[in-house]
């Protein structure tokens, strides 16, 4: 193709899957007790590894791309003749698309035939990832550069993401509750579920008592919300960090009720970048519905 699909690692897709849908990504940054990773799918640390570290209470920060870094990674494609679409994480969570943009006005200077297209995502994780693996599709099915940024601007709100989470430490640890919230919480049990509004920003919707009733409601906002109800016949997406049978309870949970899926609930691994702030015992669902307006 005659331009380059590209988004950040925390759209937490496997480097095969990026791979093998020909999408470029450039790689976020993170510490963990001090010492610097590039947040690279898993790559540098594997993500078993690096929520053990968690739990034990390893201090971790992230970082986002720099205005260079980006620079850099979209030259390489400028300089072969390709036009870019950027898809970043949401800005409703990270400062990073700035970073892109400025970057990208830097190199229309030095580029002026060469189109650079920087889009939000307004989305995180695996969801972001859908949002890219359906890009890819259309990509290949003969979208213009200038036809698939549009698509994707148009579409990007029809993309649901729905979070639970059964510790809310490191909740605590970045101020979303409160630590007299995570005790009474812990103590009945809560699970809260969250979901992304239409700005990009992770919100609590309810408090939901028992993992087991959590994984029941996280189905349920599938069924109300996603494209054709229990008929939806598009991709679904689970991440999840460190707790792979919570996500396949889910995952069961959706395949069973949804016989129209196309193919099974893939599961993949919430990155270093977001599971940081996440800690492990999360699990998100991602599929297409109608588009989020709150």
């Amino acid at each position: 193709m005659s331009y380059v699909l590209s988004c950040c690692s925390t759209a937490d897709l496997s480097k095969e899957h990026f791979d093998f849908r020909d999408i470029h990504y450039i790689c976020f940054h993170y510490q963990i007790d001090g010492e610097d990773y590039p947040d690279d799918l898993g790559q540098s640390m594997p993500f078993d590894e690096f929520y053990e570290r968690m739990k034990n209470g390893a201090d971790t920060k992230t970082a986002q791309v720099s205005v260079g870094e980006y620079v850099d990674y979209f030259t390489s494609f400028l300089e072969q003749g390709k036009d870019i679409i950027h898809v970043s994480l949401s800005s409703g969570i990270s400062g990073s698309i700035n970073a892109a943009r400025n970057a990208a006005e830097i190199l229309r200077e030095r580029y002026p035939a060469r189109r650079i297209y920087i889009i939000d995502s307004l989305g995180a994780s695996s969801g972001y990832g859908l949002l890219m693996d359906t890009a890819a599709a259309k990509r290949d099915e003969g979208m213009s550069v200038d036809e698939l940024a549009k698509w994707i601007e148009d579409n990007r709100l029809k993309l649901h993401h729905w979070f639970f989470s059964t510790d809310l430490t490191f909740f605590v640890r970045g101020g979303r509750i409160s630590k007299t919230a995570a005790v009474f919480g812990g103590l009945l049990e809560i699970c809260p579920l969250m979901n992304m509004d239409n700005l990009g920003h992770l919100v609590p919707r309810f408090k939901v008592r028992t993992k087991k009733k959590v994984i029941r409601e996280i189905e349920r906002m599938m069924e109300l919300n996603a494209r054709g109800g229990r008929n939806y016949n598009g991709k679904c997406y689970i991440s999840m960090s460190a707790c792979y049978d919570d996500a396949r309870a889910v995952a069961d949970l959706v395949e069973e009720n949804f016989p129209n899926l196309n193919s099974k609930v893939l599961i993949n691994n919430i990155g270093t970048t977001i599971g940081s702030h996440t800690g492990p015992g999360t699990v998100a669902l991602f599929f297409w519905g109608s588009e989020r307006i709150d």
